[in-house]
């Protein structure tokens, strides 16, 4: 399975590539605003820093945008600044319209804010480089996403379908688990995420009685 980091921020993306070994990037709106740089910027920086790389890096248009057409002209501007720019389009029908033809016509698209099953099967349906079905916000509602999970990585199995499937907005260590042992090709998370994932109150309590024993222990 492939970590991709959810973040608009340089310093972090360098470092999870460097240290985590991740495979890619997503951003949107919010997370560029937490970066406290401009769009433009943020785009520049990504782009310089994965220049010559296969690293996909998913960058998502305007979200005010409700027409095909007027998404299709965004991605292509994007799509010409990195040869590793993804473009995020929301799954709403003019969304998907525009997905569509975007593909066809080379530009790569990651289909995001899906939320059901039947969303993620027209977005595999028109080749979708990416789909990427949000977990974290259902289950603050309450909502079990295992289910859904497992109904898009089934039919996507079934039908054979080339796209590969981003469980996004996940929110702990335990999503990160859910996902893959229901195959899903990319989790996305934050950098804290992760970083939580790594640790284990136990590792560090074992780690603790290795050290004492170490210490008190003749070289």
């Amino acid at each position: 399975m492939k970590y991709f980091l959810d973040s608009g921020k340089i310093e972090e993306i360098r470092y999870a590539y460097k240290n985590w070994a991740i495979d890619g990037v997503t951003t949107n709106p919010k997370h560029i605003k937490n970066s406290g740089k401009t769009f433009k910027t943020v785009l520049k920086e990504l782009a310089d820093e994965f220049k010559d790389t296969e690293f996909p890096i998913s960058v998502e248009i305007n979200p005010h945008l409700e027409k095909a057409e007027d998404m299709i002209k965004e991605a292509k501007e994007y799509s010409k600044l990195s040869s590793n720019f993804v473009i995020k389009v929301p799954c709403t029908e003019q969304g998907l319209i525009a997905a569509k033809i975007l593909e066809e016509e080379g530009v790569r698209v990651n289909v995001t804010l899906i939320f059901s099953a039947s969303q993620a099967i027209q977005a595999a349906r028109i080749n979708a480089t990416f789909i990427s079905p949000f977990i974290g916000w259902q289950e603050a509602s309450g909502v079990d996403c295992a289910t859904l999970l497992e109904d898009i990585m089934l039919i996507v199995e079934n039908y054979g379908f080339s796209s590969e499937v981003i469980v996004a907005a996940l929110r702990n260590g335990k999503q990160i688990v859910e996902a893959a042992r229901l195959g899903a090709d990319i989790v996305t998370a934050g950098f804290e995420v992760y970083n939580d994932s790594f640790d284990h109150p136990f590792t560090d309590r074992g780690l603790k009685i290795f050290q004492d024993a170490w210490d008190s222990t003749p070289h």
